[in-house]
């Protein structure tokens, strides 16, 4: 009896401390300020395409998570095809401006990035590029929209009505991009 209530009494001991560890802090949190996001979207004006990565996240050493900014000039056509990443997760916060995004279908000509690419090791992991998406749906947003683009979805934008530039959050759950990277 001793020997069941001594066990009884462990395994309620252990109980409670793994509840108390699963509720301890496991971060520490990561401020980017307004005036740094900003100063990035200002950084290359004129620039057709701007795409600033400020920050390289570790998550607890369990996935990492990217934030920058994109920063697009005033187009009537776009002369990107259309590009897709693999294993990354982006989501758009437009801050400014307007344009037509263009997501999902299919690309034409498909080829791998180059994993040497800056873009590739820095901003969007691994990564394939085609000339065109077919079946893809347009949609224009705005300043103050937010739109997820899931791995292996192609995008791109076919216009940009006014200079649009968004904040843009990479989750990297297969931890691809630099833990640690801090944009200049």
């Amino acid at each position: 009896m001793r020997i069941i209530l001594a066990a009884a009494l462990s395994v309620a001991i252990m109980g409670v401390a793994l509840a108390q560890v699963q509720h301890l802090p496991r971060g520490v949190a990561t401020d980017i300020a307004n005036a740094e996001i900003m100063a990035a979207a200002r950084k290359n004006p004129g620039a057709p395409v701007s795409d600033i990565q400020l920050r390289v996240l570790s998550i607890n050493n369990e996935y990492n998570v990217a934030v920058g900014v994109v920063q697009r000039a005033k187009t009537v056509r776009q002369s990107v095809g259309g590009s897709e990443h693999s294993q990354i997760t982006e989501i758009y916060h437009v801050i400014s401006g307007s344009g037509t995004l263009l997501t999902g279908g299919s690309l034409a000509a498909p080829e791998e990035r180059d994993p040497n690419h800056e873009a590739v090791r820095n901003l969007t992991g691994p990564s394939t590029q085609g000339k065109e998406i077919l079946n893809g749906t347009s949609r224009t947003i705005k300043a103050g929209d937010v739109v997820v683009i899931p791995p292996n979805t192609p995008h791109t934008f076919t216009e940009i009505t006014e200079e649009l530039a968004y904040l843009v959050v990479r989750m990297d759950p297969k931890k691809v991009l630099p833990a640690g990277y801090v944009g200049k």
